[in-house]
């Protein structure tokens, strides 16, 4: 039985990450879509593009995760998508702002090795 192809989008200013992560995930069998500011994610996003989870930094130039996930909300963009925050923020004002915004998912990303983040991932796109 072949099993439907779960696809993400990648949001994060560093260009370094992004095709690390694009890397690990298309490796686990997964399609994915990149971009290097949350304006692009927008734009993708607004042309139709519905990805199964969107993992996203939140210190990012111009429009930060915060703004990114309120532009989200206010334009109905990505329901039903498993919206996953991957930053080095692990103050606890900042995650439980973030998570107050309604994140499936908040991993820091010194603490978690590639690998593991594809499966944390994997189990909140199983979750929604």
């Amino acid at each position: 039985m072949e099993q439907k192809q779960e696809t993400i989008l990648i949001v994060d200013d560093d260009k370094f990450l992004v095709n690390l992560y694009q890397k690990k995930f298309t490796a686990d069998g997964w399609e994915t879509e990149t971009a290097l500011s949350a304006n692009e994610a927008l734009q993708k996003l607004r042309n139709g593009f519905s990805p199964a989870a969107i993992l996203f930094d939140i210190v990012m130039p111009g429009v930060d995760g915060a703004a990114f996930l309120a532009a989200l909300k206010k334009e109905k963009l990505g329901e039903g998508t498993a919206l996953i925050a991957l930053t080095n923020q692990s103050d606890q004002a900042t995650i439980e702002k973030i998570k107050g915004l309604g994140v499936a998912g908040y991993i820091v990303k010194a603490s978690s090795v590639p690998s593991e983040v594809v499966e944390l991932v994997k189990g909140l796109v199983e979750k929604r």
